[in-house]
């Protein structure tokens, strides 16, 4: 990701499958063109992995697996 990037103004969304508490939670950020942020929820100022968008889809595709409705 390139350094200009403002992640302070992208919404962040947590998981569907994380835990109910606060604790395990992953943060992904959308709307950015080209990659996907992704964080800890325990730490929102601390390090952020961004992956090209293409890897991201592929990366979801792959667990949801050829069964699930949206693969």
């Amino acid at each position: 990701m390139s350094r200009t990037t403002d992640l302070g103004a992208v919404n962040w969304r947590k998981s569907s499958y994380s835990d109910g508490g606060a604790d395990n939670c992953v943060e992904v950020a959308h709307g950015l063109p080209a990659v996907v942020p992704v964080r800890d929820s325990k730490t929102p100022h601390g390090p952020v992995l961004s992956f090209p968008t293409t890897a991201w889809t592929a990366f979801l595709s792959t667990l949801k697996g050829p069964g699930h409705p949206t693969a």
